[in-house]
Protein backbone atom coordinates (compact mmCIF):
# COMPACT_ATOMS: atom_id res chain seq x y z
CA UNK A 1 0.00 0.00 0.00
CA UNK A 2 1.29 3.61 -1.04
CA UNK A 3 2.35 5.86 1.48
CA UNK A 4 3.29 9.72 1.49
CA UNK A 5 6.52 10.91 2.44
CA UNK A 6 7.16 12.73 5.68
CA UNK A 7 7.47 16.71 6.15
CA UNK A 8 11.07 17.28 7.00
CA UNK A 9 10.88 20.67 7.43
CA UNK A 10 8.99 24.15 8.53
CA UNK A 11 9.17 27.37 9.24
CA UNK A 12 9.16 28.54 12.89
CA UNK A 13 5.65 28.77 15.01
CA UNK A 14 4.82 31.84 16.95
CA UNK A 15 2.87 30.94 20.39
CA UNK A 16 0.30 33.51 21.81
CA UNK A 17 -1.48 33.73 24.82
CA UNK A 18 -5.48 33.19 24.20
CA UNK A 19 -8.26 35.95 24.70
CA UNK A 20 -8.90 35.97 28.43
CA UNK A 21 -5.74 35.07 29.61
CA UNK A 22 -5.23 35.64 33.13
CA UNK A 23 -2.26 38.27 33.56
CA UNK A 24 0.22 35.07 34.58
CA UNK A 25 0.33 34.42 30.90
CA UNK A 26 2.03 38.17 30.38
CA UNK A 27 4.57 37.58 33.20
CA UNK A 28 5.39 33.64 31.43
CA UNK A 29 5.66 35.25 28.13
CA UNK A 30 8.00 38.29 29.62
CA UNK A 31 9.70 35.89 30.70
CA UNK A 32 10.08 34.03 27.82
CA UNK A 33 11.22 36.92 25.90
CA UNK A 34 13.79 37.90 28.85
CA UNK A 35 15.38 34.33 28.39
CA UNK A 36 15.73 34.50 24.52
CA UNK A 37 17.79 37.76 25.01
CA UNK A 38 20.22 36.57 27.57
CA UNK A 39 20.83 33.77 25.13
CA UNK A 40 20.51 31.56 27.19
CA UNK A 41 18.18 29.28 25.00
CA UNK A 42 19.58 26.60 22.52
CA UNK A 43 18.01 24.93 19.39
CA UNK A 44 17.19 21.22 20.36
CA UNK A 45 19.11 20.16 17.30
CA UNK A 46 21.78 22.94 17.44
CA UNK A 47 24.38 20.27 19.23
CA UNK A 48 25.39 22.98 21.63
CA UNK A 49 24.04 21.73 25.16
CA UNK A 50 22.76 24.90 27.61
CA UNK A 51 25.44 25.33 30.57
CA UNK A 52 27.62 22.73 28.73
CA UNK A 53 28.40 19.20 30.07
CA UNK A 54 25.76 16.29 31.01
CA UNK A 55 23.68 16.04 33.82
CA UNK A 56 24.31 14.95 37.00
CA UNK A 57 22.40 14.62 40.24
CA UNK A 58 20.65 18.18 40.08
CA UNK A 59 17.28 17.86 38.24
CA UNK A 60 14.22 19.96 38.08
CA UNK A 61 10.75 17.33 37.07
CA UNK A 62 8.61 18.30 35.15
CA UNK A 63 4.92 16.41 35.36
CA UNK A 64 3.02 17.00 31.66
CA UNK A 65 -0.29 15.84 30.34
CA UNK A 66 -1.40 16.07 27.13
CA UNK A 67 -3.72 14.54 24.60
CA UNK A 68 -3.12 11.19 22.81
CA UNK A 69 -2.89 13.18 19.31
CA UNK A 70 -0.39 15.59 20.62
CA UNK A 71 1.52 13.16 23.32
CA UNK A 72 4.03 11.60 21.20
CA UNK A 73 5.55 14.64 19.71
CA UNK A 74 5.57 16.61 23.07
CA UNK A 75 7.61 13.16 24.16
CA UNK A 76 9.62 13.54 21.33
CA UNK A 77 10.44 17.21 22.61
CA UNK A 78 11.07 15.97 25.89
CA UNK A 79 13.47 13.21 25.06
CA UNK A 80 15.48 15.40 22.87
CA UNK A 81 15.84 17.98 26.10
CA UNK A 82 17.05 15.44 28.64
CA UNK A 83 19.24 13.93 25.99
CA UNK A 84 20.36 17.18 24.84
CA UNK A 85 20.84 17.99 28.83
CA UNK A 86 18.75 20.85 28.60
CA UNK A 87 18.33 23.06 32.07
CA UNK A 88 16.41 25.33 33.40
CA UNK A 89 17.81 27.33 36.79
CA UNK A 90 21.31 25.47 36.32
CA UNK A 91 19.65 21.99 36.51
CA UNK A 92 19.24 19.45 33.93
CA UNK A 93 15.35 19.76 32.64
CA UNK A 94 13.27 16.03 33.16
CA UNK A 95 9.84 16.15 31.33
CA UNK A 96 8.16 13.59 31.76
CA UNK A 97 4.75 13.02 29.56
CA UNK A 98 1.65 11.72 30.18
CA UNK A 99 -1.22 10.79 27.63
CA UNK A 100 -4.32 11.97 29.08
CA UNK A 101 -7.66 11.90 27.15
CA UNK A 102 -8.92 16.08 27.26
CA UNK A 103 -12.52 14.87 28.33
CA UNK A 104 -11.21 13.36 31.81
CA UNK A 105 -8.79 15.85 32.56
CA UNK A 106 -11.61 18.53 32.00
CA UNK A 107 -14.20 16.15 34.26
CA UNK A 108 -11.59 16.14 37.17
CA UNK A 109 -10.54 19.79 36.85
CA UNK A 110 -14.11 21.00 37.29
CA UNK A 111 -14.36 19.51 40.15
CA UNK A 112 -12.32 21.60 42.96
CA UNK A 113 -10.75 20.58 45.42
CA UNK A 114 -8.13 18.90 43.12
CA UNK A 115 -4.77 17.29 43.59
CA UNK A 116 -3.04 17.36 40.27
CA UNK A 117 -0.58 14.95 39.18
CA UNK A 118 1.07 17.10 36.82
CA UNK A 119 1.94 21.04 36.40
CA UNK A 120 1.44 21.44 32.85
CA UNK A 121 -1.69 20.25 30.56
CA UNK A 122 -1.74 20.52 26.71
CA UNK A 123 -5.24 19.16 25.56
CA UNK A 124 -6.25 19.57 21.84
CA UNK A 125 -8.63 22.69 22.23
CA UNK A 126 -9.10 25.51 24.65
CA UNK A 127 -12.83 24.44 24.76
CA UNK A 128 -11.97 22.27 27.50
CA UNK A 129 -9.87 25.00 29.30
CA UNK A 130 -12.90 27.53 29.13
CA UNK A 131 -14.91 24.55 30.39
CA UNK A 132 -13.48 24.15 33.36
CA UNK A 133 -13.53 27.80 33.78
CA UNK A 134 -17.59 28.11 33.48
CA UNK A 135 -17.25 25.63 36.19
CA UNK A 136 -15.28 27.41 38.35
CA UNK A 137 -12.88 24.69 38.62
CA UNK A 138 -9.22 24.17 39.45
CA UNK A 139 -7.80 27.60 38.25
CA UNK A 140 -5.51 27.43 34.70
CA UNK A 141 -3.44 29.73 32.71
CA UNK A 142 -3.20 29.56 28.79
CA UNK A 143 0.29 30.59 28.68
CA UNK A 144 0.34 29.78 24.85
CA UNK A 145 -0.59 27.59 22.00
CA UNK A 146 2.14 25.18 20.90
CA UNK A 147 0.14 23.84 17.55
CA UNK A 148 -2.97 23.41 15.29
CA UNK A 149 -5.04 21.17 13.16
CA UNK A 150 -8.18 22.10 11.19
CA UNK A 151 -11.55 19.83 11.15
CA UNK A 152 -12.10 18.54 7.97
CA UNK A 153 -14.08 15.48 6.74
CA UNK A 154 -11.97 12.41 5.78
CA UNK A 155 -13.37 9.63 3.43
CA UNK A 156 -11.77 6.99 1.44
CA UNK A 157 -11.20 6.94 -2.36
CA UNK A 158 -14.56 5.51 -3.46
CA UNK A 159 -16.62 7.57 -0.88
CA UNK A 160 -14.63 10.58 -1.96
CA UNK A 161 -14.61 10.41 -5.37
CA UNK A 162 -19.05 9.68 -5.17
CA UNK A 163 -18.77 13.27 -3.54
CA UNK A 164 -16.73 14.99 -6.40
CA UNK A 165 -13.63 15.18 -4.94
CA UNK A 166 -11.20 17.42 -4.95
CA UNK A 167 -13.02 19.58 -7.41
CA UNK A 168 -16.39 19.85 -5.86
CA UNK A 169 -16.40 22.51 -2.62
CA UNK A 170 -18.76 21.53 -0.23
CA UNK A 171 -20.49 23.74 3.27
CA UNK A 172 -21.16 22.14 6.38
CA UNK A 173 -24.50 21.67 5.89
CA UNK A 174 -23.96 20.55 2.05
CA UNK A 175 -20.91 18.04 3.17
CA UNK A 176 -23.55 16.92 6.33
CA UNK A 177 -26.45 16.54 4.02
CA UNK A 178 -24.53 14.63 1.31
CA UNK A 179 -22.70 12.14 3.65
CA UNK A 180 -25.59 11.83 6.58
CA UNK A 181 -28.23 10.70 4.38
CA UNK A 182 -29.42 7.85 2.45
CA UNK A 183 -27.56 4.11 3.17
CA UNK A 184 -24.66 4.32 0.54
CA UNK A 185 -22.36 6.14 2.56
CA UNK A 186 -22.04 6.19 6.21
CA UNK A 187 -20.78 8.96 8.36
CA UNK A 188 -18.84 8.92 11.34
CA UNK A 189 -18.30 11.32 14.74
CA UNK A 190 -16.77 11.00 17.76
CA UNK A 191 -19.29 11.90 20.72
CA UNK A 192 -19.25 15.58 21.40
CA UNK A 193 -19.20 14.62 24.92
CA UNK A 194 -16.00 12.79 24.67
CA UNK A 195 -14.16 14.55 21.67
CA UNK A 196 -13.40 18.76 20.67
CA UNK A 197 -13.65 17.61 16.95
CA UNK A 198 -17.36 16.15 17.22
CA UNK A 199 -18.22 18.85 18.97
CA UNK A 200 -16.74 21.71 17.09
CA UNK A 201 -17.95 20.01 13.97
CA UNK A 202 -20.97 20.35 15.42
CA UNK A 203 -20.55 23.64 16.16
CA UNK A 204 -19.74 24.79 12.68
CA UNK A 205 -23.12 23.27 11.38
CA UNK A 206 -25.12 24.80 13.97
CA UNK A 207 -23.38 27.91 12.80
CA UNK A 208 -24.61 26.98 9.16
CA UNK A 209 -27.77 26.46 9.76
CA UNK A 210 -28.42 29.70 12.02
CA UNK A 211 -27.33 31.58 9.05
CA UNK A 212 -29.61 29.87 6.39
CA UNK A 213 -32.57 29.28 8.82
CA UNK A 214 -35.51 31.83 8.43
CA UNK A 215 -35.40 31.74 12.74
CA UNK A 216 -33.49 30.63 15.65
CA UNK A 217 -36.26 27.99 16.30
CA UNK A 218 -36.08 26.28 12.47
CA UNK A 219 -31.99 26.64 12.37
CA UNK A 220 -32.08 24.54 16.09
CA UNK A 221 -34.59 21.85 14.99
CA UNK A 222 -32.40 21.30 11.91
CA UNK A 223 -29.37 21.05 13.83
CA UNK A 224 -30.85 18.12 16.06
CA UNK A 225 -32.12 16.69 13.42
CA UNK A 226 -28.32 16.27 11.70
CA UNK A 227 -26.99 15.73 16.06
CA UNK A 228 -29.94 12.77 15.53
CA UNK A 229 -28.25 11.21 12.23
CA UNK A 230 -24.58 11.81 14.03
CA UNK A 231 -25.69 9.95 16.70
CA UNK A 232 -26.37 7.26 14.88
CA UNK A 233 -22.84 6.39 14.03
CA UNK A 234 -21.25 8.00 16.68
CA UNK A 235 -17.92 6.51 18.42
CA UNK A 236 -17.43 7.16 21.97
CA UNK A 237 -14.27 9.08 21.53
CA UNK A 238 -11.28 9.81 18.82
CA UNK A 239 -10.14 6.79 18.81
CA UNK A 240 -12.79 4.57 18.90
CA UNK A 241 -14.11 6.62 15.82
CA UNK A 242 -10.67 6.40 13.84
CA UNK A 243 -11.93 2.11 14.29
CA UNK A 244 -14.69 2.35 12.31
CA UNK A 245 -12.74 3.12 9.25
CA UNK A 246 -12.58 0.20 6.93
CA UNK A 247 -8.99 -2.13 7.81
CA UNK A 248 -8.47 -2.58 4.36
CA UNK A 249 -9.46 -1.88 0.54
CA UNK A 250 -11.17 -4.89 -0.30
CA UNK A 251 -14.47 -4.65 -1.11
CA UNK A 252 -15.86 -7.08 1.99
CA UNK A 253 -14.54 -4.54 4.27
CA UNK A 254 -15.50 -1.17 2.84
CA UNK A 255 -19.07 -2.21 2.49
CA UNK A 256 -19.16 -4.05 5.55
CA UNK A 257 -22.32 -1.68 7.40
CA UNK A 258 -20.38 -1.22 10.21
CA UNK A 259 -17.78 0.93 9.38
CA UNK A 260 -17.67 4.64 8.23
CA UNK A 261 -16.41 5.14 4.48
CA UNK A 262 -16.28 8.96 6.19
CA UNK A 263 -15.15 10.77 9.30
CA UNK A 264 -14.88 14.26 10.60
CA UNK A 265 -12.05 14.42 11.82
CA UNK A 266 -8.61 16.85 12.27
CA UNK A 267 -6.15 16.69 9.89
CA UNK A 268 -3.97 15.84 11.64
CA UNK A 269 -6.08 12.36 12.69
CA UNK A 270 -5.94 11.97 9.34
CA UNK A 271 -2.33 12.33 8.32
CA UNK A 272 -2.02 10.08 11.06
CA UNK A 273 -3.92 7.24 9.71
CA UNK A 274 -2.52 7.97 6.07
CA UNK A 275 1.26 7.57 6.90
CA UNK A 276 0.67 4.69 9.73
CA UNK A 277 1.55 0.86 8.11
CA UNK A 278 -1.75 -1.41 7.48
CA UNK A 279 -3.93 1.21 8.59
CA UNK A 280 -6.70 1.08 5.83
CA UNK A 281 -7.41 2.65 2.85
CA UNK A 282 -5.65 6.59 2.56
CA UNK A 283 -7.78 8.76 3.33
CA UNK A 284 -9.17 12.15 1.35
CA UNK A 285 -10.15 15.19 2.97
CA UNK A 286 -12.89 17.36 2.16
CA UNK A 287 -12.63 21.17 4.19
CA UNK A 288 -15.39 23.00 4.13
CA UNK A 289 -15.66 26.28 2.06
CA UNK A 290 -17.86 28.00 5.07
CA UNK A 291 -14.32 27.84 7.29
CA UNK A 292 -13.24 24.98 9.38
CA UNK A 293 -13.48 24.10 13.29
CA UNK A 294 -9.75 23.93 14.49
CA UNK A 295 -7.74 22.51 17.34
CA UNK A 296 -5.66 25.04 18.96
CA UNK A 297 -3.75 22.79 21.68
CA UNK A 298 -3.30 25.64 24.25
CA UNK A 299 -0.67 24.97 26.91
CA UNK A 300 -2.11 25.20 30.08
CA UNK A 301 -0.33 25.93 33.52
CA UNK A 302 -2.27 23.99 36.74
CA UNK A 303 -2.04 26.93 39.13
CA UNK A 304 -1.32 25.02 42.11
CA UNK A 305 -0.62 26.77 45.66
CA UNK A 306 1.85 24.23 46.39
CA UNK A 307 3.37 24.33 42.69
CA UNK A 308 6.95 25.97 43.61
CA UNK A 309 8.90 28.97 41.47
CA UNK A 310 11.72 26.23 39.98
CA UNK A 311 9.02 24.34 38.57
CA UNK A 312 7.26 27.07 37.26
CA UNK A 313 10.51 28.09 35.75
CA UNK A 314 10.70 24.96 34.03
CA UNK A 315 7.45 24.97 32.76
CA UNK A 316 8.18 28.63 30.57
CA UNK A 317 10.98 26.60 29.98
CA UNK A 318 9.16 24.08 28.34
CA UNK A 319 7.18 25.93 26.34
CA UNK A 320 10.35 27.47 25.20
CA UNK A 321 11.59 24.00 23.71
CA UNK A 322 8.23 23.20 22.62
CA UNK A 323 8.11 27.00 20.24
CA UNK A 324 11.34 26.89 18.69
CA UNK A 325 12.21 25.72 15.51
CA UNK A 326 13.07 22.46 16.30
CA UNK A 327 10.21 22.00 18.57
CA UNK A 328 7.72 22.98 16.07
CA UNK A 329 9.51 20.45 13.45
CA UNK A 330 9.10 17.84 15.90
CA UNK A 331 5.39 18.79 16.34
CA UNK A 332 5.47 19.09 12.11
CA UNK A 333 6.81 15.95 11.20
CA UNK A 334 3.70 14.20 13.18
CA UNK A 335 1.11 16.49 11.04
CA UNK A 336 0.15 19.26 12.91
CA UNK A 337 0.23 22.67 11.91
CA UNK A 338 1.80 26.00 13.24
CA UNK A 339 -0.24 27.89 15.96
CA UNK A 340 -1.04 30.21 12.82
CA UNK A 341 -2.80 27.54 11.42
CA UNK A 342 -1.25 28.39 8.38
CA UNK A 343 -1.63 25.14 5.99
CA UNK A 344 1.61 23.28 5.40
CA UNK A 345 1.61 22.04 1.77
CA UNK A 346 3.74 18.37 3.43
CA UNK A 347 1.19 17.98 6.18
CA UNK A 348 -1.78 18.44 3.67
CA UNK A 349 -0.28 16.79 0.90
CA UNK A 350 0.47 13.45 3.62
CA UNK A 351 -3.21 13.81 5.60
CA UNK A 352 -5.18 13.62 1.76
CA UNK A 353 -5.59 17.29 1.09
CA UNK A 354 -5.65 18.09 -2.61
CA UNK A 355 -6.54 21.28 -4.57
CA UNK A 356 -8.91 22.97 -5.18
CA UNK A 357 -10.26 22.12 -1.66
CA UNK A 358 -9.90 25.13 0.42
CA UNK A 359 -7.80 23.57 2.63
CA UNK A 360 -5.61 27.06 3.74
CA UNK A 361 -8.95 29.19 4.34
CA UNK A 362 -8.96 31.09 7.33
CA UNK A 363 -10.89 28.74 10.44
CA UNK A 364 -13.94 29.94 11.06
CA UNK A 365 -14.61 32.29 14.72
CA UNK A 366 -14.71 29.46 17.28
CA UNK A 367 -17.66 29.34 18.96
CA UNK A 368 -18.75 30.71 22.51
CA UNK A 369 -19.28 29.28 25.93
CA UNK A 370 -23.10 30.11 25.71
CA UNK A 371 -23.07 28.16 22.40
CA UNK A 372 -21.08 25.32 23.16
CA UNK A 373 -22.90 24.80 26.52
CA UNK A 374 -26.47 25.34 24.39
CA UNK A 375 -24.99 22.36 21.55
CA UNK A 376 -24.07 20.05 24.37
CA UNK A 377 -27.61 20.16 26.04
CA UNK A 378 -28.93 19.50 22.58
CA UNK A 379 -26.67 16.39 22.08
CA UNK A 380 -27.48 15.20 25.61
CA UNK A 381 -30.95 14.86 24.99
CA UNK A 382 -30.77 13.90 21.22
CA UNK A 383 -28.44 10.95 22.62
CA UNK A 384 -30.87 10.09 25.96
CA UNK A 385 -33.73 11.58 24.90
CA UNK A 386 -36.10 13.32 27.23
CA UNK A 387 -38.87 12.72 29.66
CA UNK A 388 -40.53 15.75 31.07
CA UNK A 389 -43.36 16.53 33.26
CA UNK A 390 -44.73 19.42 32.88
CA UNK A 391 -46.35 21.90 35.52
CA UNK A 392 -48.56 24.85 34.10
CA UNK A 393 -49.76 27.51 36.45
CA UNK A 394 -53.82 28.09 36.16
CA UNK A 395 -54.42 30.53 38.52
CA UNK A 396 -57.20 33.29 37.74
CA UNK A 397 -53.94 35.84 36.96
CA UNK A 398 -53.14 33.58 33.63
CA UNK A 399 -56.32 34.98 32.33
CA UNK A 400 -54.85 38.31 32.40
CA UNK A 401 -54.70 39.97 28.40
CA UNK A 402 -50.73 40.26 27.69
CA UNK A 403 -50.43 43.76 26.15
CA UNK A 404 -49.56 43.88 22.05
CA UNK A 405 -51.45 40.69 21.56
CA UNK A 406 -55.06 41.63 20.54
CA UNK A 407 -56.40 40.82 23.81
CA UNK A 408 -55.45 37.03 24.35
CA UNK A 409 -54.79 36.03 27.67
CA UNK A 410 -51.24 34.36 29.18
CA UNK A 411 -52.64 31.06 29.08
CA UNK A 412 -53.56 31.18 25.23
CA UNK A 413 -49.94 32.40 24.81
CA UNK A 414 -48.65 29.61 26.90
CA UNK A 415 -50.85 26.95 25.63
CA UNK A 416 -49.58 27.79 22.20
CA UNK A 417 -46.17 28.14 23.04
CA UNK A 418 -46.26 24.59 24.53
CA UNK A 419 -48.04 23.01 21.39
CA UNK A 420 -45.32 24.67 19.46
CA UNK A 421 -42.20 22.91 21.72
CA UNK A 422 -43.92 19.96 21.26
CA UNK A 423 -43.55 19.92 17.80
CA UNK A 424 -39.18 19.44 18.19
CA UNK A 425 -39.43 16.22 20.45
CA UNK A 426 -39.46 12.98 18.63
CA UNK A 427 -41.74 10.12 19.86
CA UNK A 428 -39.43 7.98 21.70
CA UNK A 429 -39.90 11.30 24.22
CA UNK A 430 -41.94 11.09 26.75
CA UNK A 431 -43.77 14.22 28.01
CA UNK A 432 -46.33 14.28 30.99
CA UNK A 433 -48.93 17.67 32.16
CA UNK A 434 -49.88 18.67 35.31
CA UNK A 435 -51.98 21.77 36.16
CA UNK A 436 -52.28 23.88 39.35
CA UNK A 437 -53.88 26.29 41.17
CA UNK A 438 -55.68 26.02 44.96
CA UNK A 439 -57.85 23.11 45.85
CA UNK A 440 -58.44 21.96 42.77
CA UNK A 441 -58.92 18.58 43.64
CA UNK A 442 -60.34 18.31 47.34
CA UNK A 443 -57.32 19.77 48.92
CA UNK A 444 -54.57 19.31 46.50
CA UNK A 445 -53.55 22.08 44.55
CA UNK A 446 -53.27 20.15 41.26
CA UNK A 447 -54.34 17.80 38.84
CA UNK A 448 -52.62 15.29 36.47
CA UNK A 449 -53.71 15.86 33.20
CA UNK A 450 -51.87 13.87 30.58
CA UNK A 451 -49.40 11.30 32.38
CA UNK A 452 -45.72 11.23 31.23
CA UNK A 453 -45.21 8.41 28.88
CA UNK A 454 -44.07 8.07 25.22
CA UNK A 455 -45.17 10.39 22.85
CA UNK A 456 -44.89 7.80 20.17
CA UNK A 457 -47.17 5.27 22.55
CA UNK A 458 -50.81 4.52 22.11
CA UNK A 459 -52.84 5.70 24.67
CA UNK A 460 -56.27 3.71 26.14
CA UNK A 461 -58.59 5.06 23.20
CA UNK A 462 -55.64 4.58 20.68
CA UNK A 463 -54.73 7.89 19.49
CA UNK A 464 -50.73 8.41 20.27
CA UNK A 465 -50.20 10.00 23.19
CA UNK A 466 -48.76 13.23 21.10
CA UNK A 467 -52.23 13.71 20.42
CA UNK A 468 -53.44 13.49 23.90
CA UNK A 469 -51.60 15.17 24.91
CA UNK A 470 -51.96 18.06 22.28
CA UNK A 471 -55.63 18.11 23.09
CA UNK A 472 -54.47 18.31 27.08
CA UNK A 473 -52.49 21.33 26.32
CA UNK A 474 -55.03 22.74 24.11
CA UNK A 475 -58.11 22.68 26.77
CA UNK A 476 -55.72 24.27 29.39
CA UNK A 477 -57.86 27.43 31.12
CA UNK A 478 -57.37 29.84 34.23
CA UNK A 479 -59.48 28.69 36.93
CA UNK A 480 -61.88 31.67 37.77
CA UNK A 481 -61.44 31.31 41.80
CA UNK A 482 -58.13 29.78 41.53
CA UNK A 483 -54.98 30.93 43.15
CA UNK A 484 -51.37 29.95 43.01
CA UNK A 485 -50.85 26.60 44.95
CA UNK A 486 -46.88 26.73 44.16
CA UNK A 487 -44.86 24.99 46.97
CA UNK A 488 -47.62 21.96 47.74
CA UNK A 489 -47.77 21.19 43.69
CA UNK A 490 -43.68 21.81 43.30
CA UNK A 491 -43.10 18.85 45.84
CA UNK A 492 -45.43 16.96 44.69
CA UNK A 493 -44.66 17.05 41.14
CA UNK A 494 -41.24 16.00 42.15
CA UNK A 495 -41.42 13.53 44.62
CA UNK A 496 -43.26 12.23 41.32
CA UNK A 497 -40.59 12.71 38.70
CA UNK A 498 -38.20 11.35 40.99
CA UNK A 499 -40.37 8.18 41.85
CA UNK A 500 -40.74 7.34 38.18
CA UNK A 501 -36.85 8.56 37.04
CA UNK A 502 -36.00 6.97 33.34
CA UNK A 503 -32.64 5.82 32.91
CA UNK A 504 -30.80 6.57 29.88
CA UNK A 505 -33.22 9.58 29.27
CA UNK A 506 -32.66 13.48 30.23
CA UNK A 507 -35.14 13.66 32.97
CA UNK A 508 -36.60 17.20 34.06
CA UNK A 509 -39.48 19.28 35.28
CA UNK A 510 -40.80 22.14 34.15
CA UNK A 511 -42.81 24.64 36.05
CA UNK A 512 -44.53 28.16 34.67
CA UNK A 513 -45.99 30.04 36.61
CA UNK A 514 -46.75 33.77 36.77
CA UNK A 515 -47.43 34.60 40.15
CA UNK A 516 -46.22 33.86 43.85
CA UNK A 517 -47.64 31.34 45.95
CA UNK A 518 -50.99 32.03 47.58
CA UNK A 519 -51.48 28.62 49.62
CA UNK A 520 -51.35 29.85 53.13
CA UNK A 521 -52.18 26.12 54.68
CA UNK A 522 -49.48 24.45 52.42
CA UNK A 523 -46.17 23.56 52.44
CA UNK A 524 -43.47 26.76 53.24
CA UNK A 525 -40.51 27.58 51.06
CA UNK A 526 -37.83 27.03 53.67
CA UNK A 527 -39.36 23.57 54.12
CA UNK A 528 -39.90 22.93 50.37
CA UNK A 529 -36.54 23.75 50.03
CA UNK A 530 -35.13 21.56 52.52
CA UNK A 531 -37.25 18.73 51.08
CA UNK A 532 -35.83 19.19 47.63
CA UNK A 533 -32.47 18.80 49.08
CA UNK A 534 -33.19 15.82 50.23
CA UNK A 535 -34.88 14.22 47.26
CA UNK A 536 -32.27 15.60 44.52
CA UNK A 537 -29.50 12.96 43.53
CA UNK A 538 -26.91 13.94 41.80
CA UNK A 539 -26.49 10.11 40.01
CA UNK A 540 -29.71 10.22 39.18
CA UNK A 541 -30.50 14.20 38.13
CA UNK A 542 -34.12 16.09 37.56
CA UNK A 543 -33.26 19.65 37.26
CA UNK A 544 -36.20 21.84 37.89
CA UNK A 545 -36.26 24.64 35.07
CA UNK A 546 -38.89 27.49 36.59
CA UNK A 547 -40.63 29.68 33.99
CA UNK A 548 -41.54 32.97 35.49
CA UNK A 549 -44.00 34.81 33.08
CA UNK A 550 -45.10 38.25 33.51
CA UNK A 551 -43.57 40.50 36.14
CA UNK A 552 -45.70 39.01 39.36
CA UNK A 553 -43.86 35.87 39.46
CA UNK A 554 -41.69 34.84 42.28
CA UNK A 555 -38.50 34.45 40.72
CA UNK A 556 -36.49 35.01 44.22
CA UNK A 557 -38.26 31.99 45.40
CA UNK A 558 -38.15 30.04 42.35
CA UNK A 559 -34.25 30.38 42.15
CA UNK A 560 -34.38 29.16 45.90
CA UNK A 561 -36.09 25.98 45.06
CA UNK A 562 -34.50 25.16 41.65
CA UNK A 563 -30.85 24.97 43.39
CA UNK A 564 -31.25 22.08 45.37
CA UNK A 565 -31.99 20.15 42.48
CA UNK A 566 -29.49 21.71 39.48
CA UNK A 567 -32.52 23.30 38.11
CA UNK A 568 -33.07 26.76 37.00
CA UNK A 569 -34.79 30.14 36.16
CA UNK A 570 -35.76 32.28 33.64
CA UNK A 571 -38.24 35.26 33.34
CA UNK A 572 -40.05 35.27 30.37
CA UNK A 573 -41.53 38.47 29.67
CA UNK A 574 -43.69 37.08 26.45
CA UNK A 575 -45.52 33.98 27.12
CA UNK A 576 -45.70 33.44 23.15
CA UNK A 577 -41.74 33.13 23.73
CA UNK A 578 -42.13 29.98 25.95
CA UNK A 579 -41.18 27.39 23.53
CA UNK A 580 -38.00 28.92 23.10
CA UNK A 581 -37.11 29.56 27.01
CA UNK A 582 -37.99 25.97 27.79
CA UNK A 583 -36.05 24.75 24.71
CA UNK A 584 -32.85 26.60 25.42
CA UNK A 585 -33.32 26.23 29.44
CA UNK A 586 -33.68 22.26 28.60
CA UNK A 587 -30.34 22.40 26.80
CA UNK A 588 -28.18 24.37 29.10
CA UNK A 589 -29.54 21.70 32.12
CA UNK A 590 -28.71 19.01 29.84
CA UNK A 591 -24.99 20.30 29.14
CA UNK A 592 -24.56 20.11 32.68
CA UNK A 593 -25.34 16.22 33.28
CA UNK A 594 -22.91 14.44 34.74
CA UNK A 595 -21.08 12.34 31.34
Amino acid sequence: MGRHSLPDGSAPARTGARRGARPRALVLATGLVLTAAAGTVVALDSGLLPFGGPCGGDVTRLDVAASPDIAPAVEAVAKSARQEAARTDGRCLDVRVTSRSAHEVADAFGQRPVDPEFQVWIPDSSLWVDRVGAERGTPLTTAGIIASSPVALGAVPRAARSLGWPEKTYTWTELTRATASGDALHLGVADPSHSATGLLSLARISAANTKKAPDRVTADTRTAATARLLNQRAADGDGPAMATLPRDASGAEQSDPRRNQALLLSEQAAFAHNTRTKSGPDLDLLYPEDGTARLDYPYTLVDNSETDPERSRAANRFLTLLSEPAGQRALRRLGFRAPTGEAEPKVVKAAGGRDPQPYSAAPAEPPTAKELQALMGMWTITVQSARLSTVVDASASMGAPVPGHNGRSRMDLAKNSLLQALTTFTSEDEIGLWKFATSLDGDKDYVELSPTERLGGRDKDGSSHREALADAFGALAPEPQGATGLYDTTLAAYQKARSTYASGKFNALVILTDGANDDAHGIGLDALVGELKKLSDPKRPVPLIALAIGPEADTSALNRIVAPTGGSTHRVSDPSQIHQVMLKAIMAAGSNIPR
